[in-house]
């Protein structure tokens, strides 16, 4: 399996497929890069070459007890870059991904990075704080955490099979291999890692990340989001990225980690012509 070692000793795996330009793939938690896999295929195929790798602590990657946090999580895909040698690169996060994109361009510059996509993503910071008014009670995250103590392979279970993929609305499609193969992934994460990754992407701020942005960056969220609400993520990131573009589309939680999420993607703002990306994250 392609790993690279870390400074601290913590192998990153990673895909690499196609060529042509670079499109990395950051995933959302507690998934890992298979989470891409269909976007990969279609974009590795159509000239680009798509690198996803498993955030550490999660997939194949190594389960360190520490450096469960934005910080580290973006040194590791600076890391990743400066291994492969990847210039021009289009970043696509989604959801805690999102919030890692954020956090790379806010720690590391855009001196590597052409593109940035955040498809339901964390950012600028989930939960409610004094400055964020708007945010999800701290309350919500403490009860993911319970949840996941009390039986991590049944919560696994039931976000999979409810709110992620809008398969609680009245109507969905239930697919159970998405269940599946979501349930999958997030059993390979490791036990700790997981369970601080729940702080990492809650709590952290992006706020200074994002005005940081200096590339075109679109903007993509579903208006049912049932995990990232839309009005305190995507609505108000986009106020924040100076560059910003968007997009308008039936989607469930953005198409990204295998499927959407349920409702239909609303337009944060126009305020730059939107980039070439927008397929990429369909």
């Amino acid at each position: 399996m392609p790993t690279i070692t870390t400074k601290d000793g913590t192998q990153i795996y990673y895909k690499d497929w196609g060529m042509g330009q670079p499109v990395v793939f950051s995933h959302g938690w507690p998934l890992t890069a298979d989470a891409w896999e269909s976007q990969m295929f279609f974009l590795a195929s159509h000239g680009y070459r798509c690198i996803a790798h498993d955030r550490r602590g999660h997939g194949r990657s190594s389960q360190p007890w520490n450096g469960n946090d934005m910080d580290t999580y973006a040194d590791d895909l600076a890391e990743l870059f400066e291994a492969l040698n990847l210039t021009d690169a289009v970043m696509i996060g989604h959801s805690t991904g999102g919030g890692e994109v954020a956090r790379y361009i806010g720690r590391h510059g855009a001196t590597r990075v052409a593109k940035a996509v955040l498809m339901g993503a964390v950012p600028p910071i989930m939960v409610k704080t004094a400055a964020n008014p708007g945010g999800l009670p701290k309350e919500v995250f403490d009860g993911f955490r319970k949840a996941y103590l009390a039986d991590r392979s049944q919560f696994f279970l039931e976000v999979a099979s409810g709110p992620f993929f809008g398969f609680n609305r009245p109507g969905a499609k239930v697919s159970q291999g998405l269940i599946q193969s979501w349930w999958l992934q997030g059993m390979m994460s490791g036990h700790k890692n997981a369970y601080d990754c729940i702080q990492a992407f809650s709590e952290t701020d992006f706020t200074q990340d994002l005005k940081k942005f200096d590339v075109p960056t679109l903007i993509i969220h579903g208006d049912d989001d049932q995990i990232v609400p839309i009005g305190a993520s995507a609505m108000l990131s986009s106020k924040l990225v100076r560059t910003r573009c968007s997009r308008s589309t039936r989607a469930a939680r953005t198409r990204s980690a295998t499927r959407a999420r349920s409702g239909s993607t609303r337009t944060c703002s126009h305020s730059a012509r939107r980039n070439g990306t927008g397929t990429a994250a369909e």
